[in-house]
């Protein structure tokens, strides 16, 4: 049998620092813990060659339950839709009007944020509905 494997989703971004501040209000995720040598990641962050500051960042789910979150800057910006989003479920086990209900009180949390509400998804006759948002540098996601 195999062992469980960790997971960790990398953003690719243009401020990281930006796009992990959203994410860490948005799931409840907090900093990782500091390196030893280092009184806070922003003293570490600064220690590096100006460069690679500000280059990346990183949030995690403070029970372990959730996957780590990486952010990397990359030199180009977002230009298609993504291939890969995360599903925040916000409304497991509701339908109907109930559902859409906790869909927009979760999406009216995140705007403020930074979060950009695009469309929702109607319910059909296999799926609930779904929000689709994208967060701050425009990564789609769906409030599930």
């Amino acid at each position: 049998m195999t062992a469980v494997k960790q997971v960790q989703v990398t953003f690719d971004c243009t401020d990281p620092r930006t796009v992990a501040a959203f994410w860490k209000a948005a799931l409840g995720y907090v900093d990782p813990p500091v390196p030893p040598g280092h009184d806070s990641w922003h003293a570490l962050d600064a220690s590096l060659p100006a460069e690679q500051q500000g280059a990346a960042w990183a949030c995690e789910d403070p029970d372990g339950a959730g996957p780590r979150l990486f952010f990397q800057r990359v030199p180009e910006g977002k230009t298609v839709k993504n291939r890969l989003h995360l599903d925040v479920r916000v409304a497991t086990g509701l339908t109907g009007d109930e559902r859409v209900a906790a869909l927009e009180a979760e999406a009216a949390r995140l705007v403020p944020l930074g979060a950009r509400r695009l469309h929702l998804l109607p319910a059909d006759e296999q799926n609930e509905a779904c929000l689709v948002m994208q967060d701050v540098e425009g990564n789609e996601f769906c409030l599930d």
